[in-house]
């Protein structure tokens, strides 16, 4: 009689090498996975995340492994991919080395995978890679090579506020992005996320740290910023819904203002409100240029833009995915904490009214 070590071992090596189509891979593993549960069960998916080392993809990873998905995590550099390595159980995490200008890389990357996120994005330009080199090039290169080998489902995550009219490259580039996906994938799902908060986030940690800049437009700029883990769990529940459609909003569940998040984020911390004057728009953009001279990354031209630039006002498609927005005061503290002094860290948690 086979004992469960073995079954187990039996059900992985079938399901990598794809010796059990992918329709009845989920029952062959809940008849396997009857003999054992737990951190070593396998869900029969495996699942290539583009993109994984970045803000998002790391709690993406982490809930696809929960799941007991073995997950691919392609990286560029040795040290950025080392803490997705202890997120799943032994040979779970698979970590590729790849490039995205190389096709044959990316190939080896989803060539055993059903699934494929494209997480992959650029806040700012660099002498190698501009915004179209990643959002638009980058991501029709991917969708081509998975519709080329066969992946059954490919997930682009783009912008809340994608738009060909808008006036900031980032925004034009993911739109492109999108329209090139679909082209080549044709039964591509889009995601759009508005600006996401969480641990190392570039809304409320930048906000602690350079006030000044975010109170561009008088901090009248609208903005709807959505939990991290609630868009990773979205991303994670695509695996067990068969249809959506080509396009999901997923904003937060309020308008804020910026200057509401300047009040938060100085209320939460008990540090004093920012006494720096507004910089005018044209001045912003004129010392961002300037920026651009050095060699690591500050605040450029184009966030500078989009820091002006309102949030689109659509439809959350949350129950699509089946997930329920978290509101930001709800988490806070747990980001901020950090930013209080010594004799402030155990204080209550006080929230500014809000006007919007």
């Amino acid at each position: 009689m086979f004992s469960k070590s073995h079954l187990l071992r039996a059900q992985r090596a079938l399901v990598v090498q794809r010796k059990v189509p992918s329709t009845f891979r989920p029952l062959f593993c809940l008849f396997c996975l009857r003999s054992r549960m737990g951190l070593a069960a396998v869900s029969g998916h495996v699942v290539t995340v583009f993109g994984c080392t970045g803000f998002l993809g790391r709690y993406l990873v982490s809930k696809l492994a929960r799941m007991g998905t073995q997950v691919i995590v392609p990286y560029r550099e040795e040290d950025e991919k080392r803490h997705l390595k202890p997120m799943g159980d032994l040979g779970q995490i698979v970590p590729m080395e790849w490039d995205i200008r190389n096709e044959e890389q990316i190939a080896e990357c989803l060539r055993h995978s059903d699934i494929v996120y494209n997480l992959v994005g650029r806040d700012y330009e660099t002498k190698n890679f501009k915004y179209a080199d990643v959002h638009v090039t980058g991501a029709e290169r991917i969708a081509k090579v998975a519709a080329r080998t066969g992946v059954e489902r490919f997930v682009h995550v783009s912008h809340l506020n994608a738009s060909p009219d808008s006036t900031s490259a980032f925004y034009r580039t993911k739109f492109e992005g999108e329209e090139r996906v679909k082209s080549a994938f044709p039964s591509a799902t889009i995601i759009r996320p508005a600006a996401m908060f969480g641990y190392e986030d570039k809304l409320l940690n930048n906000m602690a740290i350079w006030p000044i800049w975010w109170k561009l437009n008088y901090g009248e700029t609208k903005t709807r910023p959505v939990h991290v883990m609630d868009v990773a769990q979205a991303l994670a529940n695509l695996m067990g819904i068969p249809q959506l459609p080509s396009t999901i909003s997923l904003p937060g569940p309020r308008t804020l203002s910026l200057e509401y998040l300047l009040d938060l984020v100085s209320s939460v911390t008990y540090n004093p409100p920012s006494q720096a004057p507004v910089i005018p728009k044209r001045v912003a953009l004129a010392v961002a240029k300037v920026a651009q001279s050095v060699w690591w990354p500050l605040i450029c031209p184009d966030e500078v833009e989009r820091r002006c630039m309102d949030d689109v006002a659509v439809a959350g498609d949350w129950e699509a995915v089946g997930v329920v927005p978290d509101e930001i005061e709800n988490h806070a503290i747990t980001y901020l904490r950090r930013y209080r002094s010594a004799d402030n860290f155990q204080r209550p948690v006080v929230f500014p009214s809000r006007l919007s």
